[in-house]
């Protein structure tokens, strides 16, 4: 989406509403009003040193202290906590142990086909040094990748408790991706292992996972990976490689269970997680130990104010930031209970999330504006059905909420009464950055609020300088923080230029882009406006128009491919592909069907096109660059406008109008 489209999709974000918190909200909350979040934000913007390093210090256990907060002396390549070693599993296990909460319930996990497992922090803590001293035995060792291609099985957390535990960073790789799109990460990330099932269970099918592995592995594809440890779940018939797979069941239960952390160095690697960009290959956004620690743990402390007799449910995928940072690491950082669920509703349980908020007496529930569209669509009378007055709070995550499903959540799943936390962050932030806080925030339906303490976000042009309020421009944060992404995995330079160099201030200094555009309101509130390059975000999962284009090209009957979103009611963004063909190829429905497969096999189904046009060119400018903006309009139904005098050849417009 261009700034210039975000511009004038302002007047439908003007929202008069407000929902100042209940008194009794603000009375139990952590942060209690808008006078504490002031002072903690301006403690943060004066002292930044001291605010981060205290909170490191209070909030997370250190083997060896740091010696400095920050070295942002080779910008924009930060260092946090210097000299410190701390371990995140540590940190999410051990501890708690330690403060007698081992009897306390850490993960509650229910399967789509209705079993339920439960782990105490002792007995999580009990899987996760088996785990760890299996991976030791298969010859994982400091620094080695360990990639995760798993199902949302409680195997999935324990795997990257485990890796955290012995200082071996993973790459946890979403389960709906394609054995193409799974081989270009392991071979990207030099993977040394892979952590897979035999499938999972998703909207009463059986999703299989191990072929695609087995797929991506074939005729030496992926020469770093040395084994392979595959989860029994949906007890399909699977191919086991001698000397390379594993089954689980057959390593883990007759490990010790005592498996000490390993101290690592603040600014070793946590984690790889694989993001779309604009151009074709995926970054590799890489995450270190401590920093990243603190910033899912406060943030998840601030926004969820959370209790000690939470039950915590986050929808998402572990195969996402979201998974990682509000499903693992910051709930069980916090001491929390943390649900994970298989499933999603489905045929033969629509109310499938209702029935486990009720069943588990979910208390704070985690989810996407996709979901709560489809949810609107099946009408109040499945929710109505269901006792949710366990709830105290809500929140949304993955791409702006449009007010109208603000209203619904906040009144028919929310009963009028929870406070709405609506989130915006990144894969590559770590973890949330604008967001209401409940005891704090008067909100406003489809408005992130305000920043969070420590996190000095702006509205500017393309020179860093900020816009007058209500004018649409570029999301920026002027001042590192502790969970911002370290580089992209072997691309320092693309880490530079995706990041860092799309905004020039005249002074020379470095700004954090987003890739998004917003505005901000008279009263300083955030309304976030959309992606301002060119990728879809579509359900919340962004995918890069390139490696959607890449895919179509890549069939034999495909000359030229361009790839847009359109505005849709249910996911956010859907999918245009405008394709040329071969010459010689005929345009069909049959083709249609089968570049439509193509693509879902190549990067997986979440990528393949809602519509694919056919046409004998594309909009060009003399220099041949396509100019998307013009298919934007047209895939949208809009008119289109602004320049057009570098179209090399306007009559191709007019054919696509047609």
């Amino acid at each position: 989406m261009t700034l210039e489209s975000d511009i004038k999709i302002e007047s439908v974000l003007q929202e008069d509403r407000i929902f100042p918190p209940s008194t009794e909200v603000t009375e139990k909350a952590r942060i209690k009003g808008f006078h504490e979040y002031k002072k903690m934000v301006d403690y943060a913007n004066s002292n930044p040193d001291d605010f981060w390093g205290n909170s490191a210090k209070e909030e997370l256990h250190w083997f060896e202290p740091f010696n400095k907060v920050l070295d942002w002396s080779d910008p924009p390549f930060a260092k946090w906590f210097v000299g410190g070693k701390t371990n995140i599993s540590y940190n999410c296990l051990d501890r708690h142990l330690q403060n007698g909460n081992g009897d306390k319930q850490a993960i509650i996990w229910e399967g789509e086909t209705g079993e339920i497992r439960r782990f105490t922090y002792k007995e999580l803590h009990s899987e996760v040094c088996k785990t760890a001293n299996a991976l030791k035995e298969l010859g994982i060792k400091k620094g080695d990748l360990v990639a995760l291609y798993m199902p949302m099985v409680p195997e999935a957390a324990i795997s990257m408790l485990a890796c955290s535990r012995i200082g071996a960073p993973h790459s946890v790789v979403f389960g709906g991706f394609s054995a193409e799109a799974l081989r270009d990460r392991l071979v990207d990330g030099e993977a040394k292992a892979v952590i897979t099932a035999d499938g999972g269970f998703r909207k009463d099918k059986i999703i299989s996972l191990k072929p695609a592995v087995d797929d991506a592995l074939s005729n030496n594809s992926c020469p770093t990976v040395q084994k392979v440890l595959v989860v029994r779940r949906t007890n399909e018939n699977i191919e086991m490689q001698p000397g390379r797979d594993i089954w689980w069941h057959d390593l883990i239960p007759s490990q010790s269970t005592e498996c000490p952390a390993l101290p690592i160095d603040s600014e070793d690697r946590l984690f790889v997680l694989y993001t779309s960009g604009s151009t074709g290959k995926p970054k590799g956004v890489v995450h270190t130990t401590a920093g990243y620690n603190l910033w899912a743990h406060l943030t998840f402390k601030w926004i969820f104010d959370i209790r000690s007799e939470d039950i915590y449910w986050c929808t998402a995928d572990v195969g996402w930031i979201t998974g990682h940072s509000y499903i693992v690491y910051g709930p069980l950082s916090n001491g929390s209970t943390t649900l994970m669920y298989e499933g999603v509703p489905r045929p033969s349980n629509p109310g499938a999330f209702w029935d486990v908020i009720q069943k588990h007496s979910v208390s704070i529930f985690y989810t996407a504006p996709t979901a709560i569209r489809a949810f609107m669509k099946t009408g109040r009378e499945l929710p109505d059905k269901y006792d949710l007055s366990s709830l105290r709070l809500i929140g949304t995550v993955g791409e702006p909420i449009n007010p109208e499903a603000w209203m619904w959540y906040r009144d028919v799943i929310g009963g009028k009464n929870c406070p709405v936390v609506d989130t915006w962050w990144q894969t590559e932030t770590g973890g949330v950055m604008i967001s209401p806080l409940p005891g704090v925030t008067s909100t406003k339906p489809g408005s992130a609020t305000f920043p969070l303490p420590g996190i000095q976000a702006d509205v500017v042009d393309s020179e860093g300088i900020s816009v007058r309020d209500n004018e649409g421009g570029y999301l920026v944060i002027r001042k590192p923080w502790p969970g911002m992404m370290r580089t992209v995995h072997g691309d320092s330079n693309r880490f530079r230029e995706s990041y860092w160099e799309f905004i020039k201030p005249k002074d020379g200094s470095l700004i954090y882009f987003a890739g998004d555009g917003a505005r901000r309101d008279s009263q300083g509130y955030f309304w976030v406006m959309g992606r301002v390059d060119d990728v879809i975000n579509v359900s919340g999962h962004r995918l890069g128009t390139m490696e959607i284009e890449s895919a179509l090209v890549s069939h034999q009957s495909v000359s030229e491919a361009a790839v847009v979103g359109r505005p849709d009611d249910l996911k956010g963004e859907a999918i245009v592909a405008f394709v040329t063909l071969e010459n010689g190829v005929e345009s069909s429905d049959l083709l249609l069907t089968t570049l439509v497969n193509h693509v879902k096999a190549e990067i997986g189904v979440i990528a393949k096109p809602d519509k694919i046009i056919f046409t004998d060119a594309l909009p060009k400018t003399r220099s041949g660059k396509i100019m998307r903006r013009l298919l934007r309009s047209l895939a949208s139904g809009k008119e289109v406008s602004g320049d057009t005098s570098t179209l090399e050849d306007v009559s191709v417009l007019d054919k696509l109008r047609n």
